[in-house]
């Protein structure tokens, strides 16, 4: 049984709080503009219909949780939730500007504050990593979808390729922090988000987590672009 300890909660709100301004430019530069092809193809995994009821967790500036309002309509619901202030502020003011209903509460990922059965897809991209107990926060993410509904992760990693981990261990760990830093404005937060990236279980690891947790019935991952990202899907028992 695989033990994973996440950072403390305070540092990361810390550190998120710190970028939160210029999070969206940073994020687009550090993934030479990809991240939006990969939000769609998540949300395309995911299934996402017209009227389905949609938990984005760690939604940050909540470009996520858009995607998922795009794709279940006026007639479904999509909640933004995240546990860094900072972050939040900011999702509110982008969903005006997009003239999309979402709505945004702050709440921890390991201790979501909702009924059990509440939510046709529960979703986290590029924010399990960043939680003190990721196992805990999979199982409180299944508790509030209903049964057969999905729960949707988005995560860097390990990719474990011996011909692409190289360059990617490269990239992260020379030009994300610089380019991160110029665009964001705290290379330190970079640095901090480079070394939580490669040291993270990706795979068959983040599988047999899944598994650990004993609230899915079927689990599957896929990855984008040979492993710089990977797309986790569990089917609630």
């Amino acid at each position: 049984m695989q033990t994973i300890k996440g950072p403390e909660p305070e540092f990361i709100k810390q550190t998120f709080n710190s970028i939160s301004s210029n999070y969206d430019k940073a994020n687009d530069v550090i993934t030479l503009g990809m991240v939006k092809r990969w939000r769609k193809k998540f949300v395309e995994l995911s299934e996402a219909k017209k009227g389905d009821h949609v938990l984005d967790c760690a939604t940050g500036t909540g470009d996520l949780a858009f995607c998922f309002k795009e794709a279940v309509g006026p007639e479904g619901y999509v909640l933004g939730t995240d546990f860094c202030d900072g972050m939040l502020e900011e999702a509110p003011k982008k969903a005006k500007q997009m003239n999309l209903e979402v709505d945004f509460e702050l709440a921890d990922a390991t201790q979501l504050p909702y009924e059990d059965n509440r939510f046709d897809i529960t979703s986290i991209g590029y924010g399990i990593r960043n939680v003190e107990d990721p196992l805990k926060a999979l199982q409180e993410m299944a508790r509030v979808t209903k049964p057969g509904g999905k729960v949707m992760i988005l995560e860097t990693g390990d990719t474990g390729n011996p011909i692409l981990q190289p360059f990617i261990t490269a990239y992260f760990k020379y030009l994300v922090p610089r380019l991160g830093g110029w665009a964001g404005g705290n290379k330190k937060a970079y640095e901090y988000l480079n070394q939580s990236s490669t040291h993270f279980p990706s795979k068959e690891k983040f599988i047999a987590l899944m598994d650990q947790a004993q609230v899915f019935k079927h689990r599957e991952f896929s990855s984008l672009m040979g492993g710089a990202s990977f797309i986790y899907k569990g089917i609630v028992k």
